[in-house]
């Protein structure tokens, strides 16, 4: 008797358009399953900071986000992806209306990096939350104070760039001396922190899940990788998500 061919599924991923990490990661990430496919479409987002024109980049209004999304609707998608971290210092109601703008104008779910982690972290039961981006002072210290509103307890670590190309190029041993500086501290402390996310999806972090937590003994929550997490949850595919091996233990959730 033969098996049953898996159900096609079709994931819309909203890119920005300086991002060359998030792409490859992606498609590396759902390999193990052919039947599942990423399709992506881009939108203008070149500088991460607090400048007028840089939260512009993300407006619902007149915005080229939403326009983005309906082009990849146009491929009959069956959810699509904020794979973006702005809802990290713009609000987290901002993704929330940003997920309702898109199903508003597309009739498909949505989710975004950010909603992603935070389920993520809800449902490991975090409570002090390890931060490493590439990010500006500014915009590292709204992240931080979103999340510390939230009640969690945040140990951070940031690179100061503001060109979001040039995120892509920072190599694996900076991000691990990051991860080590929020974890273990200066003093030699094991473990300051309950999980760490990696929160930058122009980061090329989410194959190194797996090593940095048999490292550093904790979970390790990518943002490129949270996303996707979510989208099998938004689509009620958790298997399939649970198929998912070497990306981290947040797959086995």
């Amino acid at each position: 008797m033969s098996t049953p061919k898996p159900t096609p599924l079709k994931l819309g991923i909203l890119v920005p358009s300086s991002n060359t990490a998030l792409e490859p990661l992606t498609t590396s990430l759902l390999s193990s399953h052919p039947h599942i496919t990423a399709h992506f479409s881009r939108f203008p987002v070149t500088e991460i900071s607090l400048s007028p024109h840089a939260l512009a980049q993300f407006s619902l209004v007149n915005g080229p986000i939403i326009a983005a999304a309906r082009l990849l609707a146009d491929a009959h998608v069956d959810a699509i992806l904020w794979s973006g971290t702005s809802g990290g210092w713009l609000g987290f109601n901002v993704d929330e209306n940003l997920c309702k703008a898109i199903q508003a104008a597309t009739g498909i779910k949505a989710t975004t990096s950010t909603l992603a982690l935070n389920r993520a972290l809800q449902k490991l039961g975090v409570s002090r939350l390890g931060l490493v981006t590439p990010y500006v002072d500014g915009v590292q210290e709204a992240i931080v104070r979103r999340y510390e509103s939230a009640g969690y307890a945040v140990v951070e670590s940031h690179l100061g760039i503001s060109e979001n190309w040039r995120i892509a190029e920072v190599g694996e041993e900076r991000m691990e001396r990051q991860m080590r500086e929020v974890v273990v501290g200066e003093d030699g402390e094991e473990k300051r922190v309950q999980a760490v996310t990696t929160f930058c999806t122009n980061l090329k972090a989410a194959h190194m899940a797996e090593k940095w937590e048999a490292e550093f003994g904790v979970p390790v929550l990518d943002t490129v990788a949270t996303v996707l997490w979510d989208a099998f949850r938004l689509v009620g595919r958790e298997e399939d998500a649970r198929a998912i091996k070497g990306w981290g233990r947040m797959f086995q959730l």
